[in-house]
């Protein structure tokens, strides 16, 4: 082969193919297919009494691949590392380096943070040395992970159950969402009542009488202050007016992108982050070719060039005018802990709207890339302007309701975007009332609501990445991993998108509590994690940081084999015969969640799926609805015609029918926890409040 082409070497294929179109002639782009050397799995791969020097060997199946790099590389004029621009890209193309000779302190190394042609040669020219640094951080995470999972993974085999792992970061997720339960299982709820009037164009809420905070306790309490103020004269006082100013959230950083998608579109943090890989990669847009359509995917910053700043400004001005444009760019702040690498997550071109891309992107693909592209959109345009009033009622009987409320003046960034939250409601927008000083009153209503204190929530997916990012658990690249093992491990299971711990989760949690409580302890972790960054800015030594750890650890360690006795979880069993020996089968806990399994395993090895009927009948051929589970732990509902009946549901079916159009309702939750049933048919989406069923 002729000494002719640059070789330049990135980890996916979809990516080699969008580059190489980029640059054509002179270039052979190639993929590693992410890592060619691991730790190996059959072993600890770590020489615990050697600095803790990791065991590196080729993974199995890359043979081929290595080969062919290797030949590439040899008749190559030129070879440059391309993979992503993070601890672990860094870490691949060390390794890379080390396989194929090149030293690490030439100008080997080529960063990009979007893929487009621009970008790409414009790196090219500007290749650098490797970031020792980098791989050092990568090696130390590597290597506490692999001593922490291999260390407790077969105490836990042992004492338990086969197939349980251990983790740095899972851990402590698995043991939040079980104290999170405990929580719920401990809370003593309380009554308490509400009185709300109305008065003419407008409502208010009681606050008691003669600057007494109300305590009402029943309903009676209630039907005495209503039966006190049903004819008295009120006079308005305390008129309050003023002008409030909502400002936009900053672009996406990983966990933000993770947490929005989960609030808006339902999706998994883990699917989340595979449809922004795609993204990012490259798609194939009709009339233009293979483009990567948003910024680096991985990061914790919300810092943007000047030149992503320009455009978006030049959009919002275009398509929105002056008033819609700040006199300066508007700047955000980064969290103390984000490593600022690299930009936050952008469209790399504003010029590719949502509706113009929408042809060329799966469906899922478009949701998320509008989300992208709509919150960037956002955070460059001037806050929303809202009026608030605010007013107080006083009732010659010395009662008194008060008024509150807000009316949206000016959209500013709300016309293309609003950020979701968790567990949190809005106050709503409404046309203010007439008020003023001294004008009187009569209420024309008022009726009494019944409450009682909640327990707090479960965590969703994006509560839970909230918290671990709030205290410093974990990294934006470790939060789908992590959710996805946790619960493939079945310690976790995922229904109406909340998190619940099952049986096992609570007993390994127990254990590690009790026997490993820094490894579950949320400060020891998070400290360990800063230190880890220490590493990457070349503050700390790897090995020292890896000793410091291990030495107490491998104490730990000992104790816990010798104190640790065998914990027999018990099967719970079905009233359902096994088909194959007739014995009771019993419910067991797999990686797509409950299943039905013989209890004379391995003699016999009958399993089947454990499917609960629903009161909905199919929509399509009457059938009975099943509830199921998928293969990431989702619950959906399908047919048990399947598969000549094809009908599947994410949402539950329902019987009710909607009460505006008559079409087919399914059972929904919003943000609070709140059931309602929604109307499918797009053209209505009827909302009707319901009261959740008790056996959900």
């Amino acid at each position: 082969m002729a000494q002719q082409n640059k070789l330049i070497i990135v980890e996916s294929p979809a990516k080699a193919r969008t580059i190489t179109k980029f640059l054509g002639r002179g270039y052979k782009v190639e993929a590693s297919q992410g890592h060619i050397r691991d730790l190996p799995k059959s072993q600890i791969g770590v020489d615990v009494d050697n600095n803790f020097e990791p065991k590196y060997i080729t993974i199995r199946g890359r043979g081929e691949i290595l080969t062919r790099i290797r030949k590439e590389a040899k008749a190559a004029k030129a070879v440059y590392l391309a993979t992503d621009p993070d601890r672990e890209g860094e870490d691949i193309s060390w390794h890379l380096a080390n396989i194929l000779g090149i030293d690490p302190s030439t100008p080997c190394r080529v960063k990009f943070h979007e893929i487009t042609e621009k970008e790409i040669k414009s790196a090219i020219k500007k290749p650098e040395p490797l970031d020792l640094n980098l791989v050092d951080a990568q090696q130390a995470r590597r290597v506490l992970d692999r001593l922490v999972g291999y260390k407790i993974s077969p105490l836990l085999w042992r004492k338990v159950r086969q197939g349980l792992s251990a983790g740095r970061v899972q851990s402590v997720a698995t043991a939040m969402i079980v104290e999170r339960e405990r929580e719920i299982e401990a809370f003593q709820s309380e009554e308490y009542w509400t009185i709300a009037g109305d008065f003419p164009g407008f409502g208010a809420r009681y606050q008691g009488q003669n600057g007494d905070k109300a305590d009402l306790k029943s309903q009676e309490d209630c039907d005495a202050v209503i039966r006190r103020v049903r004819e008295a004269r009120f006079t308005v006082g305390n008129v309050k007016r003023g002008e409030r100013k909502k400002y936009p959230a900053p672009p996406f950083t990983t966990s933000n992108l993770q947490q929005e998608a989960s609030r808006k579109l339902g999706f998994t943090t883990s699917k989340t982050m595979q449809i922004a890989q795609q993204l990012y990669e490259g798609v194939d847009i009709a009339g233009v070719g293979t483009q990567g359509v948003v910024s680096y995917i991985r990061t914790d910053s919300t810092r943007v060039s000047d030149e992503a700043i320009a455009s978006v400004r030049e959009t919002i001005l275009g398509r929105f005018g002056g008033e819609y444009l700040p006199a300066t760019p508007n700047t955000y702040k980064s969290k103390k802990s984000a490593q600022d690498a690299h930009e936050a997550i952008r469209p790399t071109n504003m010029e590719y709207r949502p509706d113009q891309l929408k042809a060329s992107l799966s469906r899922d693909q478009y949701r998320l890339y509008k989300l992208i592209y709509d919150r960037f959109l956002a955070s460059q345009m001037t806050p929303a302007i809202y009026d608030t009033l605010g007013a107080e009622m006083a009732a010659d009987t010395g009662d008194k309701f008060v008024y509150s409320g807000q009316h949206k003046r000016f959209a500013g960034f709300t016309a293309v975007y609003e950020e979701g939250h968790d567990d949190v409601q809005e106050e709503a927008d409404t046309t203010l009332p007439a008020l003023e000083n001294g004008m009187e009153l009569r209420l024309v209503d008022a009726h009494a609501d019944q409450h009682f204190t909640q327990p707090p929530p479960r965590y969703t997916e994006a509560s839970l990445v909230h918290a671990l990012e709030e205290l410093g658990i974990g990294r934006p690249s470790t939060y789908a991993p992590t959710i996805s093992t946790i619960t493939t491990r079945g310690y976790i299971t995922r229904k109406n998108k909340r998190l619940e711990p099952t049986e096992l989760g609570v007993v390994v949690t127990n254990m590690m509590t009790k026997y490993f409580p820094d490894i579950v302890d949320i400060d020891f972790t998070a400290e360990m994690e800063k230190e880890l960054d220490e590493i990457e800015t070349g503050a700390m030594d790897w090995h020292k940081v890896i000793a410091d750890f291990y030495g107490p650890f491998e104490k730990t360690l000992e104790i816990a084999d010798q104190s640790i006795e065998k914990v027999e979880i018990k099967d719970e069993v079905s009233d359902i015969p096994c088909e194959k020996c007739g014995a009771m089968m019993v419910y067991k806990t797999g990686r797509y969640g409950r299943f039905l399994a013989c209890p004379n395993f391995p003699e016999c090895k009958h399993t089947q799926a454990l499917l609960k009927a629903i009161d909905a009948p199919c929509p399509e051929c009457g059938g009975k609805l099943y509830e199921r589970v998928s293969k990431r732990g989702r619950h959906f509902y399908g047919c048990e015609n399947y598969p000549t009946c094809q009908f599947v549901s994410w949402d539950m079916p329902v019987t009710d029918k909607c009460p505006d159009c008559g079409g087919r309702m399914v059972l929904k939750r919003n943000a609070k926890g709140d059931a309602y049933h929604l109307c499918v048919n797009e053209n209505c989406k009827k909302r009707v409040p319901v009261s959740a069923p008790e056996d959900e």
